[in-house]
């Protein structure tokens, strides 16, 4: 990059971190794609951003990008849409900087199908607590300490709707004994209450009960080889293997995530009377649009329990 638009991207990305308390990988990200768009489209001043080097730019995702992992080329609507979106938050930075640039509203996005969400019956989350709880109670389960972990984490995140990784940043000192509310540090840094069932409450205190580590997080791994003893923090990802294994003993056919937990959280929410945008508050999103997506899916989730329960053939006369 040229010196002028260097000093101009590395300034964003500070005000990305620190004035607008982004994460570390939403940064990188940006920092990757607006990269990807000067070296693509020879960009060496914030003047040769325009509309028409931004098309350029836009069939080139389309048509020609290098895919990876794949022989074929061009990257799918949403990838480019994480390239544009960082292009035009670089382009409202110039604009509160009084730094005469392309507008940001003449970057459009693609527009996207609407993506299918999967969301689990109540039948469906009992048989995947069951199924946790059935573990937890075996005697013959070698660490039934890991078994009620998970049941607790399950609890947890399908009384709360939280983000796994939310979750996974939690420390036990985050719980207060008198209180079913606790405070979580979602996207952007942003803080937000959510509650615990009174089943969760009780689940999470019996694991912690029988806790002998030190450890400040939450929920820890345990086992015979826990790996690195000075933090023993769980990851992201071994939760989704967790919840993937749970799901297969349960006899769910769906695929079952932490997210899964999240959408079926807000669509039971929204099912039983809550207003969007308790829902939005709870979720921790920053856009209520976001959350309208759950309205939609609503409407099919009781139609096809409608249509799963209801019984056929009308009444006897």
């Amino acid at each position: 990059m040229a010196s002028d638009i260097q000093k101009l991207h590395e300034d964003f990305l500070e005000d990305l971190e620190i004035g607008q308390g982004r994460s570390a990988k939403t940064v990188e990200n940006y920092d990757r794609y607006l990269k990807r768009f000067y070296k693509q489209e020879k960009i060496t001043g914030v003047r040769l951003i325009t509309a028409e080097r931004v098309r350029s730019f836009r069939k080139w995702l389309n048509e020609q990008a290098p895919r990876a992992y794949v022989e074929d080329k061009g990257v799918s609507l949403a990838t480019q849409n994480y390239y544009l979106i960082a292009l035009r938050q670089f382009l409202k930075y110039l604009s509160k900087r009084d730094i005469a640039a392309l507008a940001p509203e003449k970057v459009g996005l693609a527009k996207l199908a609407e993506r299918e969400i999967d969301v689990l019956y109540p039948e469906e989350i009992d048989g995947l607590l069951k199924a946790a709880k059935s573990r937890s109670q075996d005697s013959d389960v070698k660490d039934r300490l890991a078994a009620l972990r998970d049941l607790a984490i399950l609890e947890m995140l399908y009384s709360t709707g939280m983000r796994v990784a939310e979750l996974t940043r939690l420390k036990r000192d985050d719980l207060r004994e008198d209180s079913n509310e606790l405070v979580v540090r979602g996207k952007g840094n942003k803080v937000r209450v959510v509650f615990l069932s009174p089943t969760a409450r009780k689940v999470i205190a019996d694991y912690l009960a029988r806790r002998g580590d030190i450890d400040p997080a939450l929920f820890v791994r345990h086992g015979p080889n826990p790996g690195d003893a000075s933090n023993l923090g769980l990851t992201p990802r071994s939760i989704q293997r967790m919840i993937k294994k749970y799901a297969a003993v349960a006899g769910l056919t769906k695929q079952v995530t932490p997210h899964t937990l999240r959408h079926s959280f807000a669509t039971d929410l929204l099912s039983n009377g809550a207003d969007v945008r308790q829902v939005q508050q709870l979720l921790g999103h920053a856009s209520i649009t976001t959350t309208q997506v759950y309205t939609h899916l609503t409407d099919v989730h009781l139609r096809e329990a409608h249509e799963r329960y209801h019984r056929k053939g009308g009444t006897d006369e």
